[in-house]
């Protein structure tokens, strides 16, 4: 007897009803596929319902797909946007460092062009002046405090000459040579200047401490009227200065007066301008009644 799998299906009725079975729903099949393309080739209206059915029952797969899509990408883009944004930031951080630079840069010639406006502008008032020149430098050593200027005795300039800049008094000249000057700031130890305050008529002095600071003593002792943030302009006493020139701010009071802070700051400042001696015969008459009281006193000893 042959073996199983090399009988054919003709021996068995079961298997060739099944095979028979198999051709004609094959053939059925065939048929309806041609006659359903037939009627819609006819009538493509006829399926709509049937092709609006299957899309409602897949567009909810097709939703769920279309989100996972969207979000995949959209966080591709998020990862690619950030290192983008990393890149940017350092670019524009580069930037705006420049651009304060530049700022810095344009602020410093406003700075100067400010500074010169108001120099030239110092220099047309009334009171014409010496010379004008660049603060060539200063001292910051010991208690003693000087500055020097590019101006001397060629220019016109002579010791007692009050220095001033766009903002305030510097001080006045100590010593000249040809080219050059010596100037003793009003922080010096040694200098005192006569002043009053801005707003009313309280005289007092300033007195340098060496330590880029003034002492404003008052000169009627008694209570004491002043207060912080109080500015004190020249008196025009003592004949080298020409009154209403400010001088400093009042930064602390104490018993007799306060400490007070120059408002044309040395350190700060580039040109000034040397004027003449508000009143010279003043001061010449001041010079000699102090060599007279000298000699005087040295007779006496």
């Amino acid at each position: 007897m042959a073996p199983p799998s090399s009988r054919r299906s003709g021996f068995s009725k079961k298997q060739q009803y099944s095979v028979f079975t198999g051709y004609l729903l094959a053939t059925l099949g065939a048929l309806a596929g041609l006659g359903l393309l037939a009627i819609s080739l006819w009538q493509p209206a006829t399926f709509q319902p049937l092709r609006g059915a299957a899309t409602d029952a897949v567009s909810p797969v097709g939703e769920a797909t279309g989100t996972v899509r969207g979000e995949s990408q959209g966080i591709l883009a998020s990862i690619a946007g950030y290192w983008r944004a990393a890149s940017k930031n350092a670019e524009l951080r580069r930037e705006v460092e420049l651009a304060r630079i530049r700022l810095a840069e344009a602020q410093a010639v406003e700075t100067e062009n400010r500074r010169l406006k108001a120099l030239l502008g110092l220099a047309s008032e009334t009171t014409k002046p010496v010379a004008s020149a660049r603060l060539v430098g200063s001292s910051a050593t010991s208690a003693r405090r000087f500055a020097y200027i590019g101006v001397g005795k060629n220019d016109g300039v002579e010791i007692g000459m009050p220095v001033h800049s766009e903002r305030g008094v510097i001080g006045r000249v100590l010593e000249t040579s040809r080219f050059s000057s010596r100037v003793l700031l009003l922080t010096d130890s040694e200098s005192v200047l006569p002043v009053r305050r801005a707003k009313d008529q309280t005289v007092a002095f300033a007195e340098g401490r060496g330590d880029g600071m003034l002492r404003i003593r008052l000169i009627n002792l008694g209570l004491n009227p002043l207060e912080v943030g109080d500015v004190f302009v020249t008196s025009g006493a003592g004949g080298y200065y020409r009154p209403g020139v400010a001088v400093a701010v009042l930064s602390e009071k104490t018993a007799d007066g306060g400490i007070a802070r120059l408002i044309a700051e040395p350190a700060a400042t580039n040109f000034v301008v040397v004027e003449p001696i508000y009143e010279p015969l003043a001061v010449q008459a001041s010079e000699v009644r102090a060599r007279d009281e000298l000699s005087d006193a040295e007779l006496e000893d």
